[in-house]
C-alpha cells in the first residue's frame, strides 16, 4: 500500500509543479525572475512550490 500512496502524492506534486511553472511563464515577471522560479521549482519541487505560493510572481 505504501507504494500506491507515495505514487499518488508524487503525481499530485508533479501536477502542482507543472501548474506553477505554467503560471510563472504566463506572469508579467522579468525573464530572469521566471528562469529563477522555474529552476527552483524543478530542483526543489515541494519546497519550491511552497515558496512559489508564498513569494512567487503574481498576475
Amino acid at each position: 500500500m505504501g507504494i500506491e500512496v507515495t505514487g499518488i502524492f508524487g503525481l499530485i506534486l508533479l501536477i502542482l509543479v507543472i501548474y506553477a511553472i505554467v503560471k510563472t511563464v504566463q506572469s508579467g515577471a522579468s525573464t530572469g525572475g521566471k528562469v529563477i522560479w522555474i529552476v527552483v521549482l524543478i530542483l526543489l519541487p515541494l519546497l519550491g512550490f511552497i515558496l512559489w505560493l508564498l513569494f512567487g510572481p503574481k498576475g
